[in-house]
Formats: C-alpha cells, structure tokens, sequence
C-alpha cells in the first residue's frame, strides 16, 4: 500500500524561530508563576498584619454570634401570642404562642368531657391573717352575716358619698394593718346611699355560689353573650349583668328586650336604680370590686369587662387559675407598662384623669414608701383589670374593699390602686397569670358609645 501522505518541508529558520517562540512561553509562564507567588507572599503578610492588629476583635466574634443565636431563641419563646382578630364576635379558635420552639395554647385548660366532673374544693381553714371582715355602716347596729358585720361610722369628707361612707386618712391606714378581724368602709354605708336592688334580684342572687359578672351603665356597650360554656357548668355558676336605666333603654332601642324571666340570653339582668356617683366610671368599680357584698353566698367570682365576650368555661377557668396553681385571686399582668408610675404618666397623656388628682395619688403612694421597681414578686408590678378571678373569703374581700376605697378616694383609674393596695397589704395567693391567657379568656369587642354621664350630684 502506498503512503499518501504529503511531507511538509521545515526549513532551519522556521525551526529556530519556534524554539524561539517555545523558550518565550517558557519564560513568560515562569514570570506570570514568580508575579503569582508574589501576590501569594503579599496576601499572606497582609492577613498576617489583619490578624495581629484585629485579633481581639476577632477573639469576640463567636461570644457575639453564640448571644445573638440565644436571643433569637428567645425571641422565638416568647413571640407575641397569635390572637383571633379583635372585633371578631363569638370567636373560639385559642391564642397560641412559641415556647421552647413549639407553638402551644396560652390558655391550659381541662378538656371538655373532664369539666363536668369538676366540684368547688372543701373550705380549708387557711393561714391567713385576716379572719373576719366588719363593714362599716350607719345603720347604728350590728348585722351579722356570712361576710359581715355592720357597725355605726360618722362622716367627714365630701370626696365620699352616702354610698360609701367617709374614711378618714387614719382610718384608711388603719385598714391596712388589721389583724384578724378587719373594720373597713366598702361600699353600701347607708340604706340612703343609692345602688337600690329589687327584692326578686336580691333573692336571686343569693342563689349563686359562684358567679360570672359584668355591666353597662350608661349605655355604653351591647351585652355579648358568653361563648365556650359547658352545659353542666351552667347549674353551677350565674351569669349576672348589671345594667342602668339608661342602658335599658339603649338595647331595647335595638332590640333587645329583658324576657319576662329577666334574661337576656345566658345573661340574668339585673337593673340598678338610683347609682351613687354621676362618675359612671365609678358606678362600675362596686358591681366590678365589691361582688362579694352583692352575692353573699357566692365562694367564687369571675368578673368580665362590658367591652369583652367570655368565651371559656368558667368552671374550667377557675380550676385553671385557681384551684391548679393553689390562688385566691387572677389577675393579668399588664400588657404595656410594668408600674403604677408610668401607668400615671399614660393616664395623664391619655386625658384619663387629670394632672393635678393624678399627682394627689402619686404623692400620697410615695409618701406611703411605695418603690417605682418593675417587678414585684417575680411578676409585673402592674395589672390589667378587665378579667378578675378570685375566691370570696375574707382576705380576698378586705383587698377588694381597699381598692374600691382608694378609686373613690384618688382617680378612679383602678390600675393605679391595684400595685398599691397588693404591696401594702402582702397578700398570698395572687396569680399574675401572663397577657396572652387574659386573650384567650375573651373576645375584645372595644367600646361602642360614649358613656352618658347622671347629671345629678353626687356629693352629700
């Protein structure tokens, strides 16, 4: 076979001028190759040079970065809790929040087929200073009831009504240092003070051994119906919601009318007569602070906001907040301040009182030692009142009798008092259960009309 291939004829310039170009490459990948070590060198003695100048920047970089993966941890337990959107009525889905990574409801309670089987706990004789609770009146005699003793008091200052008696700043104090037997003003000093009940609701109502309470005067809110209630818890606990004339009047003008068994609904309505302040702020604290002297017989008391609905059992909330955690009283914490004196200064900005009586207030709390910590017990040292849970024995009656004395006394602004009369009294047994739980208890439906003031007088 023949080889047909061409040759290709070199000459001996052409061979040296590719030597020349292959020793070229050669020197210029040695060159490129030096310039790249170079660059290697001057890189290596700049970290080095970073290095030694930076390094205790650099030591504290991991401290840094380890407190900043913790606090997001943190951050994440204690992430806001998620809540139905407010204004939604009869809303029961349950407020969550992320502990330990895990979303979970605020909100513990015993699940429905168990409430049933749920009975009020046996009286204990407690340790508890306060045995016996003496209510001060005008009647000129002794009564003696289950909470109660009435004896005669006479009257000095016109801040006061007949409804409420006249304390004196000694007597206030010596409210505050009772031992055993405990002689206080609260509330209902004469037959002629007003707050007038009929017979059949008086009778009704000490029917309640526990008992779920709100109300509305002035007509400023509709009544919600509560939600999330058990039927067999319904034998156990009345609803009772005090309303005014006024606020008759507002609901029936839309529609809704008391039956001829006095309901509304799941509510019992209980219609006031002749209130005792023109301060319908004030008008509420008694049914809200003094549910112990409305019903007598009642062991338990769970007091709800007219702007909110009540959607938990209330069987379930008391063995919840209070049987389980061995309380007498619930209470949420507050939810934006942390004391009663940036509480004072939001109820000035707010146009909730005015400077001059909040300052009164402020002044006296100081003179009394009260500190402005943040924290008392563990917990905020500031509540938000619209949900009270509590046991009617005498302790928990004396603080409740304190407290309306002192909203009578100062700005009715009642988280102002609460701190105050907890300090000074010491009480045991107070659950300042978190903001989330306070959420999940209700829907929050806000205010709806503008308060109508009485035009009469309330002075003596």
């Amino acid at each position: 076979m023949l080889n047909s291939s061409t040759p290709i004829p070199i000459s001996d310039e052409d061979s040296d001028d590719i030597a020349e170009k292959l020793r070229h490459r050669v020197r210029r990948k040695r060159k490129m190759h030096g310039h790249r070590s170079s660059r290697k060198n001057q890189l290596l003695r700049r970290t080095l040079r970073f290095l030694r100048k930076w390094w205790p920047v650099l030591l504290f970089l991991p401290a840094i970065g380890l407190l900043l993966f913790e606090s997001s941890k943190l951050a994440a337990d204690t992430e806001p809790a998620r809540e139905p959107p407010q204004g939604n009525l009869d809303r029961l889905d349950p407020v969550t929040r992320i502990i330990g990574g895990v979303r979970q409801p605020c909100f513990k309670t015993l699940p429905p087929e168990e409430i049933p089987n749920l009975e009020f706990p046996e009286r204990e004789n407690t340790n508890f200073s306060i045995r016996r609770v003496v209510y001060k009146s005008d009647l000129g005699n002794y009564h003696i009831g289950d909470n109660a003793t009435l004896i005669s008091q006479q009257t000095e200052y016109a801040r006061f009504n007949l409804f409420t008696g006249n304390q004196t700043l000694q007597e206030r104090e010596e409210s505050f240092k009772a031992n055993e037997t405990a002689v206080v003003h609260c509330g209902f000093y004469s037959q002629h003070g007003g707050y007038k009940i009929s017979d059949e609701d008086q009778s009704y109502m000490q029917t309640c051994r526990a008992v779920v309470s709100t109300c509305t005067f002035g007509g400023g809110d509709d009544l919600y119906q509560p939600i999330g209630v058990i039927e067999a818890s319904l034998a156990k606990v009345c609803y009772v919601a005090f309303w005014d004339e006024i606020t008759q009047s507002s609901q029936e003008a839309e529609g809704i009318k008391i039956d001829h068994n006095h309901m509304v609904g799941k509510w019992r309505i209980v219609v006031v007569k002749d209130l005792p302040f023109s301060d319908q702020r004030l008008n509420g604290k008694i049914p809200k602070m003094l549910s112990h002297r409305l019903f007598p017989q009642a062991r338990y008391s769970i007091w709800v906001d007219s702007k909110s609905q009540f959607r938990r059992d209330p069987v379930g909330v008391l063995e919840a907040l209070l049987w389980r955690t061995n309380s007498i009283l619930a209470i949420s914490e507050h939810g934006a301040r942390s004391n009663l004196y940036e509480e004072a200064k939001a109820v000035v900005h707010k146009n909730k009182a005015t400077p001059e009586e909040v300052e009164v207030q402020l002044n006296q709390y100081r003179q009394d030692g009260i500190p402005e910590d943040r924290r008392f017990n563990g917990k905020k040292a500031l509540a938000e009142a619209s949900i009270i849970v509590r046991e009617h024995n005498p302790l928990t009656n004396l603080f409740m009798c304190l407290w309306f004395n002192e909203v009578v006394r100062f700005t009715s602004r009642d988280q102002l008092s609460f701190p105050y009369v907890l300090r000074r009294l010491q009480m045991p047994g107070v659950n300042m259960f978190p903001v989330c739980i306070r959420k999940d208890l209700v829907n929050s439906m806000g205010h709806k009309r503008k308060v109508k003031p009485l035009v009469r007088s309330s002075s003596l």
